[in-house]
């Protein structure tokens, strides 16, 4: 039986080949640069003049954007999704694996219509930041995030689900993951992949499912690759599950 998701999952590893963020490197600021203002990060999304990657993780603590261009989702990549959710008129996504919440908390101020953002993530520390940067942003109305492992709790239903090809951690050489404080193994990878497919064979018709840099493992059938963006390290894909036979 599913256990109740606590409130503050889903592992947040990464892809194998290492994804990078699309902004190129991130850079702390340099001594003496002034950090920008939290009223001039807003005022971009505001302006759809999407801020640097540097710029917005500046308001992460210094251990979470050290390595940010590895595993959090890159603003421009959140900016476009958000333009798709406005598009489909999508109101309720699932980020599973959602890390510090990079990916919610800017989808929140890129999008022009009002959705709710639930991230999944299995690390303490990550969703306490999570949380942190929607209050700071003041998003936390549209964001919120909850802490717990995946297959080991519900899901929240959703109209979209988005994955930053969060299980690939599983199989980093030695040194290379983010941290040693949840599991991280090949049977761990395998088993979370087979749980997404399993969540997406399941789902309505007319589930949304956006990926960047893939999901682990193959998209289950059933669904239509809607729109792709490829200007970045990786590739941007959404879905639609369609009918049966459709």
């Amino acid at each position: 039986m599913n256990e109740p998701l606590r409130d503050p999952t889903g592992p947040r590893p990464t892809a194998p080949d290492r994804p990078r963020n699309t902004n190129g490197p991130d850079r702390l600021p340099s001594a003496g640069a002034a950090a920008p203002s939290l009223s001039s990060v807003v005022e971009a999304f505001a302006a759809r003049r999407w801020p640097s990657d540097a710029a917005f993780d500046s308001f992460l603590p210094d251990d979470v954007r050290a390595v940010s261009s590895r595993y959090w989702t890159p603003i421009a990549v959140a900016a476009q999704a958000a333009c798709w959710f406005d598009e489909f008129d999508i109101h309720t996504v699932v980020d599973i694996g959602s890390g510090a919440g990079k990916f919610c908390v800017a989808a929140c101020l890129a999008g022009r219509k009002p959705r709710r953002f639930i991230g999944l993530e299995h690390r303490s520390r990550l969703v306490v930041a999570a949380r942190a940067l929607a209050d700071l942003f003041q998003v936390g109305g549209c964001a919120r995030f909850l802490e717990g492992a995946l297959g080991e709790c519900a899901l929240p239903e959703a109209q979209a689900y988005y994955l930053f090809n969060p299980f690939g951690e599983n199989v980093y050489c030695a040194g290379e993951p983010l941290d040693e404080e949840v599991e991280l193994s090949e049977e761990r990878l395998a088993r979370d992949v087979a749980t997404v497919q399993d969540l997406l064979r399941t789902s309505p018709v007319g589930t949304f499912l956006v990926t960047y840099h893939g999901l682990g493992g193959t998209t289950p059938a059933g669904f239509d690759e809607l729109r792709v963006a490829g200007t970045w390290p990786h590739i941007l894909r959404l879905w639609q599950k369609r009918e049966p036979g459709g």
